[in-house]
């Protein structure tokens, strides 16, 4: 047994760090945290200072007692998770679940996976940070308290089964606000000049070369456009001035983890999640720094790369070495940027993404310490002898390439235009000029790399907080990832050439979106509903300051229940004042009018299965009717005549050659055709416009994959062997087994098939938590 146990979090990092130290050190994980809040109880004791109960997760069980085992052998102890809050905490469970003694356990950080790096930790390791466990747990308690208060009142006002989050609840928040700016934006039509010209090409017999001038006003009508046109027909035009400014473009700072999460989603097509899930790889096999982080420090050794590998693959004049400063005052200096550990190693092994990824990080960060890109800007006046108006073409030329040797940020892939030699004075060869409709365009919904930088702009959430933010409140149906179609219009335009205006209407398709967040109605009701009755919790302020709380405790200037206790003063009393607000109001029902048939009032709301139409009401003697809204339907936009139209389903279509009715609807699942009481799934059909024959060819599919369904029955015992959507397996109506691969369906026995569905686990049953 060695003499020294490190505990790492993850197998992966153990694996690496195993490499660099000698056999005197085992190296093992804990699997992320070994202890958390029970999800059955609230789990903190409000009357003694918030103090949190916790206990060791049933799935780290195991784990637990080997580290015990491990830990007993060991003279001494090294606590190696991360070097960030959430790391701090992990280390602090570790050492109180594992009962360790101060006086043989010590805590090491270190933000990158290299031998020099994990040696220095062992030569320098330090105490357990309480300050910084305290500011995880008071992020984990707060969070606990407001989600374990507030999801009941969503549960009673609302709809069952909901959530609400202090950091999530504001990302909602600000899609739904987004959205609501993009449906009240009413786009506005103007019309630009441009004008185009000819001039001859700077070599002898070379091409004519053509370009564009632009007149700086616009014009608010196509009356106007033609007005202005005509006052040209036959003018002359000429070069009033020519102004050549230097300019240049400095390189971006090297990336912290929200700036890598928007790069790595506008230039390698990653989700947020993805992005950190390819870093933490890198990260673990030692290739890149720790990628939590919000700083955009670099060290010394780092900088010294950077020079070597810059000076020997382009020269002296593209090094400059820079000392980035980050805006956030509450970033961690000692921390650095996240950049590979080695900045002459430019390939990694494994997947394609680690390789792009890995390309992205070195890249951005040699290119943080070279020079800046040197431009040359010229701006040139075009006098039209008929009107006072003057035209102005503009372009740039890059005069020395500097850092965009290496990398262009996404925001500046587009290359610049260049201008032809022009000289003052000289006469140009009029081609055409174009008055051309364009049309304001509302804001952009949100991508999620686009609402980690708007979140991170307000002071909500840390690098640790954004990915988890945005899976939860799509995972919890809040948010969407939409494709929207856009929409078809005419883009008016004026031609004037050879002394004629003709109209060149174009079309062009505006509006349309890929895998850009939208809010559901349910997240639209649950937002509404916080901003109205718990104001504070999704204010965005109120929101920011509570994270530069945390960071006080972070550094010992708060005290972690203090602090919590001042915010649950305030927000239990909005929790006790909620029992006043109506259901009808919290889940925003809508009236659209009186049904023209009967009379009764149709109103929209929300149910346990999402949104859906109502005639009538509880009152009413009869039974109201009911229709769930079809997707793409918003609660907040559906018509009265939308809405009478989902009353024509279940909508018949015939009979099967049995006489059975076959009928078409929208249920739970999508939509489906009935035929008797046996329900097929028409996932690509819409039950409005979907025909007999078409629906007579799935009831036909169903039937014959029904026939071949039964592979064995038993005579005298339920259990039977099926044919299922992932191939046979065995089931008695209650419990469902796999057949093993080397058994074959037909051959086998009763007795064997009573051992597999014996033997089988049992299925996992969701939970409600307790009130």
């Amino acid at each position: 047994m060695s003499k020294n146990l490190v505990i790492v979090e993850s197998p992966a990092k153990a694996k690496t760090i195993e490499k660099f130290l000698g056999k005197d050190f085992t190296v093992k994980s804990s699997f992320g945290h070994i202890r958390d809040l029970p999800r059955s109880t609230m789990a903190v004791d409000i009357e003694k200072d918030f103090s949190p109960s916790y206990e060791i997760s049933e799935d780290k069980k195991k784990t637990v007692t080997e580290l015990k085992k491990f830990a007993k052998k060991a003279e001494t102890i090294w606590l190696a998770s991360d070097e960030d809050r959430e790391g701090e905490a992990i280390a602090w469970h570790l050492s109180e679940a594992l009962k360790l003694k101060p006086q043989n356990t010590k805590r090491i950080v270190f933000h990158e996976i290299t031998k020099s790096a994990i040696l220095h930790a062992i030569e320098t390791p330090r105490d357990i940070d309480q300050h910084l466990v305290d500011a995880q747990q008071a992020r984990r308690v707060l969070d606990r308290l407001v989600g374990y208060e507030l999801s009941p009142v969503l549960w009673k006002k609302v709809q069952p089964g909901l959530s609400a989050g202090r950091v999530q609840s504001v990302a909602v928040r600000l899609i739904v606000e987004r959205e609501r700016e993009i449906e009240a934006f009413e786009s506005q039509s103007t019309f630009k000049i441009i004008a185009e010209f000819e001039v001859p090409g700077k070599i002898k017999n070379s091409d004519p070369v053509i370009f564009q001038a632009e007149l700086p006003t616009k014009f608010n009508s196509i009356e106007e456009v033609r007005e202005f046109l005509e006052k040209v027909i036959g003018a002359d035009f000429s070069v009033k001035s020519i102004q050549k400014k230097p300019g240049k473009k400095s390189p971006s700072a090297p990336f912290t983890t929200s700036t890598l999460q928007q790069e790595a989603s506008q230039k390698l097509g990653f989700s947020v999640k993805q992005t950190m899930v390819v870093a933490q790889r890198l990260y673990e096999s030692g290739k890149i720094t720790y990628m939590r982080t919000d700083s955009v420090n670099l060290s010394d050794t780092a900088v010294k790369q950077a020079e070597n590998e810059i000076i020997k693959t382009y020269g002296k004049e593209y090094f400059k070495a820079r000392k980035f400063k980050t805006k956030s005052s509450n970033a961690q200096e000692a921390h650095e940027a996240i950049r590979p550990t080695d900045l002459s190693v430019d390939e990694v092994k494994g997947e394609r993404n680690h390789q792009r990824l890995y390309d992205l990080i070195r890249r951005r960060t040699i290119a943080s310490q070279m020079a800046d890109a040197k431009l040359e800007k010229t701006t040139a006046k075009i006098n039209i002898s008929t009107v006072d108006e003057e035209l102005v073409a503009s372009g740039e030329v890059i005069v020395f390439d500097g850092f965009l040797k290496v990398y262009k940020s996404a925001e500046s892939t587009g290359e610049e235009k260049m201008l032809p030699a022009l000289t003052e004075g000289q006469e140009l060869d009029f081609k055409q000029m174009i008055g051309k409709e364009q049309f304001s365009r509302p804001p952009s919904r949100f991508t999620e790399a686009s609402l980690v930088k708007k979140l991170e702009e307000l002071g909500i959430g840390r690098p640790s907080t954004y990915a988890p933010t945005i899976s939860t409140i799509q995972d919890r149906k809040y948010v969407e990832k939409r494709e929207i179609e856009g929409k078809e219009r005419i883009l008016r335009s004026l031609i004037l050439s050879d002394d004629k205006i003709e109209e060149a209407d174009k079309t062009e398709i505006t509006g349309t979106e890929k895998s850009k967040l939208s809010p559901t109605d349910i997240g639209g009701i649950v937002s509404d509903f916080l901003v109205k009755h718990f104001e504070e919790v999704v204010d965005y302020k109120f929101t920011a300051t509570v994270e530069e709380e945390f960071d006080a405790i972070a550094s010992g200037k708060n005290v972690w229940n203090k602090m919590i206790g001042i915010f649950y003063k305030r927000f239990h009393k909005t929790i006790e004042k909620a029992a006043d607000i109506s259901r009808e109001e919290a889940s925003q029902i809508r009236e659209l009018g009186a049904d023209p048939k009967s009379g009764k009032p149709m109103s929209v709301r929300i149910g346990r299965y999402g949104p859906f139409v109502q005639i009538g009401s509880k009152e009413d003697e009869e039974k109201p009717k009911f229709a769930s809204l079809l997707p793409g339907q918003r609660m907040d936009s559906v018509t009265m005549e939308e809405a009478l139209e989902l009353f024509k389903l279940p909508r018949k279509l015939g009979v099967t050659e049995e006489g059975e009715e076959i009928t078409t609807n929208f249920g739970r699942f999508g939509p489906y055709v009935k035929f008797g009481s046996t329900f097929v799934s028409v996932k690509d059909e819409d039950p409005m416009t979907i025909t007999l024959e078409k629906a007579l060819e799935y009831i036909k599919a169903k039937k014959e994959f029904e026939a071949n369904k039964e592979i064995q029955a038993f005579e005298g015992s339920d259990i039977q062997v099926l044919n299922g959507r992932y191939g046979p397996y065995i089931t008695n109506g209650k419990k469902n087994a796999k057949i093993p691969k080397d058994k074959e369906p037909k051959s086998l026995t009763l007795k064997e098939c009573e051992k597999l569905i014996k033997d089988a686990p049992e299925k996992k049953r969701g939970f409600r938590k307790k009130k």
